[in-house]
């Protein structure tokens, strides 16, 4: 049995900053016509949205936007898209048609603090076609330990967690949405995430980090779109971050966490209210924190969250308390706070 789902394309064929490279039509091309156009059903008054009806014979449909202009025809960047039969009816895409020589991992920037000497370097990531494609907005990845994420030539041990690369991957699979990332670089990393120098620190990120990338870039603002995530100390801080400013982090990853060696984290979940927040728990064995992420798994637990609801826990046989083994299993918390 057929089932069709709308695919809905934007892009700002109508912007003001629109070039002749980008002016044009909008049509669609799938598998099961390569060569042949699908014209949009319906157009937005601004020129801005495209409706395509899109048919699938079976449970699922690969399709690619395509842009004419004059007599060429540019297809979108990218992999092509996956299109489902048991997934949502409308399936909302934001492509970019030219070559991207803007977008990944910017220069360290430095956010001096207004209310004292606090400092932090940051990169940020942003995905193939943020320049290009003007409406599309995305949600926030903030991380610990900004240094290990990018560059080897950084990261400790010359071990990154290619952030970057593994988005990319999961974005041309069509698992997750593409998303922003920002690497914080510690000043001092055992002040920074452990008590109570997390305080003054999730002020900086809560008060001055946040507000100034959402003044700067194109964000979903609210707690379901923005989610903290380290390892070791970085997830214990996290944590902390979530549980404390729930109306800011709306989800927290914490690898290999190092909970109970400088916070108060099980005494304050197992007293206060639960929060509105996901959190993804997970560790390797032996050691590896192993045996006290479990027990935050059951303090949380105790207190309302379920599995594969508002909580994910996993351990892994033999890793390792490495950056190699966090960059490895990366894409888990990624597809569970940023999963289509």
């Amino acid at each position: 049995m057929s089932h069709t789902v709308t695919v809905r394309i934007y892009y700002p064929l109508q912007s003001p900053i629109r070039s002749p490279e980008t002016e044009g039509t909008i049509a669609l091309r799938t598998d099961a016509d390569w060569n042949t156009d699908v014209e949009p059903a319906a157009v937005a008054e601004d020129g801005t949205r495209f409706d395509f009806p899109v048919d699938l014979p079976g449970p699922f449909r690969y399709f690619k936007p395509v842009l004419r202009r004059g007599g060429d025809l540019l297809w979108s960047q990218g992999e092509n898209w996956l299109v489902l039969a048991d997934g949502p009816e409308t399936k909302d895409v934001f492509p970019h048609f030219l070559p991207d020589t803007t977008s990944g991992v910017s220069d360290i920037l430095h956010l001096q603090s207004e209310h004292g000497p606090r400092n932090h370097a940051l990169r940020i990531f942003h995905p193939p076609g943020y320049t290009e494609n003007t409406l599309a907005r995305y949600p926030v990845l903030y991380m610990q330990d900004g240094q290990n994420l990018f560059f080897p030539g950084e990261a400790f041990g010359g071990h990154e967690w290619m952030v970057d690369e593994t988005l990319d991957i999961l974005d041309a699979m069509s698992l997750v949405r593409a998303a922003l990332v920002v690497g914080i670089y510690p000043q001092d990393r055992m002040a920074d995430y452990t008590k109570p120098g997390y305080e003054d620190y999730g002020r900086y990120l809560v008060e001055e980090v946040k507000p100034w990338v959402d003044g700067n870039y194109r964000t979903w603002t609210g707690p379901a779109d923005t989610v903290v995530m380290g390892s070791s100390l970085g997830g214990v801080v996290s944590l902390y971050l979530a549980w404390q400013w729930p109306e800011v982090f709306g989800n927290a990853g914490c690898l290999s966490s190092t909970f109970g060696y400088q916070d108060d984290l099980h005494e304050r979940i197992e007293a206060e209210p639960k929060r509105p927040v996901k959190v993804y728990l997970d560790s390797g064995w032996p050691g590896d924190n192993y045996e006290v992420t479990r027990t935050m798994r059951n303090t949380l637990r105790s207190q309302g969250y379920q599995q594969g609801k508002d909580l994910f826990y996993l351990a892994f046989p033999r890793a390792r308390h490495t950056e190699d083994d966090w960059a490895m299993r990366a894409h888990i918390p990624f597809q569970f706070f940023f999963g289509e």
